[in-house]
């Protein structure tokens, strides 16, 4: 079965992630799914705009702890997740047409990179978000510490990284994370009405906008930063302090960590 809904209408490539028993989580193959569908949405001339989102009210929780767990190394398992999702972010930043993430309910860690990497990020007002990675030890990826100091600054990027703490979409707002909030009755109408604008707008014209924005904020780095990301996530996860965060978060209890 399929966790990863795709469609196009009008010119609007719309993709889901539909995985709602375990919180839009992805495994390795929701992630290549995914994957598949952001390359096959990002390379058809047909498509001049497409949606990101979430099914059920949840907009995605990130790489899934739960299959993590159960590997038998957690870097390894990380890193065959991880590919797949910095493939998607890079296709997204590199598609010659606006990429739309529409955020409803909880955007944390993967997910929260997945949201940051699109060109425009449109929340409903009950949409939270969270970096999330050092809550059980980790060290960021899927964009992350790429595009937060380009988004918001080093000193905010920084407060979200050490502290912490989950923003409502009002406080994603201020921080300058989101363009963005709509009430959740009338979210799916202006996710498509903002989609549909974007779609009937310039395409080749707004492609070679985005890429000359793209050249400006330095994103022909993002491939590098995204392996080195990776690498370091891998190294981390197969350390002491993962395991202990791993297991505090199933077992619902606060992490104690150690200097290393």
């Amino acid at each position: 079965m399929t966790h990863i809904l795709t469609s196009i209408d009008d010119a609007v490539g719309t993709i889901t992630i539909d995985r709602r028993e375990r919180f839009n989580s992805l495994d390795a193959e929701t992630a290549r799914e995914l994957r598949k569908a952001g390359i096959r949405m990002a390379r058809d001339p047909s498509v001049r705009a497409v949606v990101l989102r979430g099914a059920g009210g949840i907009f995605c929780s990130g790489a899934d702890l739960k299959d993590i767990r159960n590997a038998p190394s957690y870097g390894d398992a990380f890193k065959e997740i991880l590919e797949y999702i910095h493939s998607t972010i890079s296709e997204i930043r590199r598609a010659p047409k606006p990429f739309l993430a529409a955020v409803d309910g909880i955007a944390a860690a993967g997910g929260f990179g997945l949201a940051m990497s699109c060109d425009l990020v449109i929340a409903s007002d009950r949409a939270a978000f969270e970096w999330a990675y050092a809550k059980t030890g980790l060290t960021g990826a899927e964009s992350s510490t790429f595009m937060l100091p380009r988004l918001i600054g080093l000193r905010r990027a920084l407060e979200l990284l050490l502290l912490n703490p989950r923003l409502d979409a009002t406080r994603a707002l201020e921080f300058g994370l989101i363009n963005a909030i709509v009430p959740a009755a009338a979210f799916d109408a202006e996710v498509q009405r903002i989609a549909q604008q974007l779609a009937s707008g310039p395409t080749e014209a707004l492609g070679i906008a985005k890429e000359l924005l793209n050249q400006a904020a330095g994103m022909d780095r993002l491939d590098v930063h995204l392996d080195r990301e990776l690498e370091q996530l891998a190294r981390i996860a197969n350390g002491g302090n993962f395991a202990e965060g791993i297991g505090a978060f199933f077992e619902k209890r606060a992490p104690k960590f150690g200097a290393a």
